[in-house]
């Protein structure tokens, strides 16, 4: 069985903000329709952060650094719509491939800053040899933590504008509720009216991802 939503969060550079994107994400997925998170990472972070839950998070984390079939991620008669998969932080790895072969979106999570968009140079190509086999593959920069009061550089516009994958509207702030609710083994949904903020910046990035 197919998901309707099967989204990858991928980058080859650490430090990116990816897991916590990948699982708050699956959060807010989870709470509009049954939803899966793949931890792909061999470090089983998002796995991790769910272990730590004091209250059930609203989405499936399974744990398959091994033995992940990206052309099936669902058992047959599985009633999941959403399949998100927090992939490792590498490119040179068989199950990368073959989940950009398989999956329907790309999100590329990239610091604000032109020297961490040009390291993901690399990425694109890889995304771009994938699109070649997945004719149905799309892919889209996500710029986390950006500073609340302040604006792209022109390098880093410039270095967008160059790029061949286009960024999404939506742009997720720098915010402390992204960290606190992690150590909690959390997410920003369940973080009251302190996540407020940062549920709508999650929300606005589903709505454009499945617009």
């Amino acid at each position: 069985m197919r998901p309707r939503h099967y989204i990858a969060v991928i980058n080859q550079k650490g430090g990116v903000g990816k897991t916590t994107l990948a699982v708050n994400l699956a959060a807010g997925f989870a709470l509009r329709m049954p939803t899966v998170l793949v931890d792909l990472d061999p470090q089983g972070t998002a796995a991790a952060w769910a272990s730590l839950a004091t209250d059930p998070l609203p989405m499936q984390v399974r744990h398959l650094a091994d033995g992940f079939d990206a052309r099936e991620p669902l058992a047959t008669g599985e009633e999941v719509q959403a399949v998100l998969v927090d992939c490792p932080p590498t490119l040179d790895s068989t199950a990368v491939v073959e989940v950009l072969q398989a999956v329907d979106k790309v999100l590329i999570p990239v610091m604000p800053s032109p020297l961490d968009l040009w390291s993901s140079l690399r990425l694109a190509e890889a995304v771009e040899a994938a699109q070649q086999v997945n004719r149905k593959l799309q892919a889209r920069l996500l710029i986390n933590q950006m500073e609340t009061r302040s604006a792209l550089s022109g390098a880093m516009e410039g270095a967008l504008r160059e790029f061949s994958i286009p960024t999404l509207r939506t742009a997720v702030r720098r915010r402390a509720v992204y960290r606190s609710t992690a150590m909690d083994g959390l997410t920003v949904f369940q973080a009251g009216k302190l996540g407020a903020p940062a549920r709508a910046e999650i929300n606005a990035i589903i709505d454009e991802v499945q617009a």
